[in-house]
């Protein structure tokens, strides 16, 4: 029981050491610091162009999609035809 007690008190150290070398290697984060580059203003797209852009996209995504479901349509029907063909004559008048 003495050794299970010395176990959590050397775990509880290590964790509160690990902490502190953590804190110590973190160096606070300065509010006037900027992340990444600047681009200046008169190089960057306005927000309507950027609007424009994402609408674009999003036209081409759905011609892609509705062209997709069309042809996916059109085969199901034409399977769909050839099932009910197949069904209503018998199987020696299709060869």
């Amino acid at each position: 029981m003495k050794t299970k007690g010395v176990l959590q008190s050397t775990f509880a150290a290590a964790v509160v050491l690990m902490l502190t070398l953590e804190l110590m290697c973190v160096r606070p984060i300065d509010a006037n610091q900027e992340s990444g580059t600047v681009i200046p203003a008169e190089s960057r797209p306005c927000v309507d162009c950027h609007a424009f852009e994402f609408m674009q996209r999003a036209l081409q995504d759905l011609k892609k999609t509705a062209f997709n479901l069309d042809s996916r349509t059109e085969s199901l029907v034409l399977r769909a035809e050839k099932r009910a063909l197949c069904d209503c004559m018998p199987a020696n008048a299709l060869s």
